[in-house]
């Protein structure tokens, strides 16, 4: 828990929960748990986040060779589902459709590879091309082969349904391949009225080929950029990063980058200066989170890690202020979108402190957000849920609310909470959203400018 605080603290707004590594349902309730509570004492809002393992292929050194296994440069191995092989794996594979002539296999994000040389008997022979160690339950890349395999495991489904039990704020499905995975993943639930948003993880191909459906359909994109850059050429990722980035500035959709973003500190207490550049080009891009991974899930060093992203953003959007919205269409689509678009304007040409956003479901913080005004964001809402969920939004501090009968109410009680929690003074000056009728959602339609007296 004093780890958990500490992180908080730091910097984190969202904790994910990666279901890939996860030992049992009471591991993730107590982990939930820790992080609400400490969350709850900080007087502050973290967002958890479900990582759908989805069908990823690992090495299943479960109780075998101390779980881990020594690969020498040009020596043979087996890989297979059977513990028999060399390297065993968690997925029964149809290998058989496969072309054995310059096909290869990646472990770990790529750091270990192998040629295949032979198919028998649903069993591949590769031949290692690296030095390496492989330790249980590292991912496995076959870059360049569509493997038949469904968007979603039994576990999956187990997985999610403990998710909603759980009363987690974001859902990401790991290894997207087309629009059609948001639809296999809300039949999970369908028939229970839950709404929680789904991210879907780039990190195929075949979903760069269904990009624009993908982006329409889920509720956000996470780049995972280890995956990624083995199933794809390495030169091409930076690329690809920036066309997925722009597709949902213009579609106004949260994106988030990830893998590998401070990656030394999982064993120095410093990163790399290229790391740096990381981090700050990922700021430039107007990306909405960075995320951690190992860093801080395994990483002697999670707090400063935190601690050092935080210090990079914090810095780099100190010294840029160019944040042009991407509109490919240049129509404002809705009431919201024109507000969000005055908000921006507002907070440009007048001496605004604060941007306060009253919502009753965080859409139109989410819209506020998009437009990446110059003044902090402060969305108040009555729902918990809300709340937690707005923290993954790019500028937004959320606050817990009252329900209010009228808008005077809701100026004074948003002065009185700014106030008390030290986030404006007197004399400053904030300009609020807000929806009439009030308690409404969806309703945003008005706007006032309001100074602290």
């Amino acid at each position: 828990p004093h780890i958990i605080k500490n992180m908080i603290k730091r910097g984190m707004n969202v904790a994910r929960l990666n279901m890939s590594h996860k030992s049992s349902d009471e591991d993730i309730l107590q982990t939930i748990k820790t992080i609400r509570e400490e969350a709850s004492k900080l007087d502050t809002h973290v967002g958890i986040l479900m990582d759908i393992a989805g069908p990823k292929i690992r090495v299943d050194l479960s109780n075998i060779n101390d779980g881990e296994v020594e690969v020498i440069k040009n020596h043979v191995y087996s890989l297979g589902y059977s513990k028999m092989n060399d390297i065993p794996i968690n997925m029964d594979i149809d290998f058989k459709k496969m072309n054995e002539s310059n096909s290869f296999v990646k472990v770990d994000d790529g750091k270990i590879s192998f040629k295949i040389i032979s198919i028998a008997n649903n069993i591949l022979k590769v031949k290692a091309l690296n030095n390496g160690l492989i330790i249980s339950n590292k991912g496995i890349n076959f870059p360049g082969v569509d493997l038949k395999i469904p968007s979603l495991t039994e576990m999956d489904k187990k997985n999610i349904l403990l998710g909603l039990k759980l009363e987690i704020d974001w859902f990401a499905l790991s290894f997207v391949r087309s629009h059609r995975d948001y639809n296999a993943f809300r039949k999970v639930y369908a028939n229970q009225d839950i709404s929680i948003p789904i991210i879907a993880k780039i990190e195929k191909p075949e979903a760069m080929d269904d990009l624009d459906a993908i982006i329409e359909s889920f509720d956000g994109i996470l780049i995972a950029r280890g995956d990624l850059g083995v199933e794809m050429s390495l030169s091409k990722l930076p690329i690809i990063q920036k066309k997925i980035i722009k597709k949902c500035r213009t579609k106004s959709k949260p994106v988030i980058i990830a893998t590998q973003i401070l990656e030394s500190m999982i064993h120095s207490s410093l990163p790399t200066r290229a790391e740096v550049n990381d981090v700050a080009n990922a700021v430039y891009e107007q990306v909405d989170a960075v995320m951690l991974s190992g860093e801080t899930a395994v990483g002697e060093y999670p707090i400063e890690t935190i601690d050092m992203m935080n210090n990079i953003i914090l810095n780099v959007e100190m010294e840029f202020d160019d944040y042009k919205i991407i509109n490919e269409s240049g129509n404002v689509k809705d009431t919201r979108y024109a507000i969000g678009e005055a908000v921006k304007t507002i907070s440009r040409n007048l001496d605004i402190d604060s941007i306060v956003v009253m919502t009753e479901s965080g859409s139109t913080a989410e819209v506020v957000s998009y437009f990446r005004p110059e003044a902090n964001i402060y969305s108040l809402s009555p729902f918990l849920n809300v709340c937690n969920k707005m923290s993954l939004f790019w500028g937004v501090t959320s606050i817990k609310s009252e329900h209010y009968l009228s808008t005077d109410e809701m100026l004074i009680s948003a002065e009185a909470i700014l106030l008390e929690k030290k986030y404006m003074k007197k004399n400053q000056t904030f300009v609020m959203t807000a929806g009439i009728p009030v308690g409404i959602s969806g309703s945003t339609n008005m706007l006032k400018i309001q100074k602290i007296s």
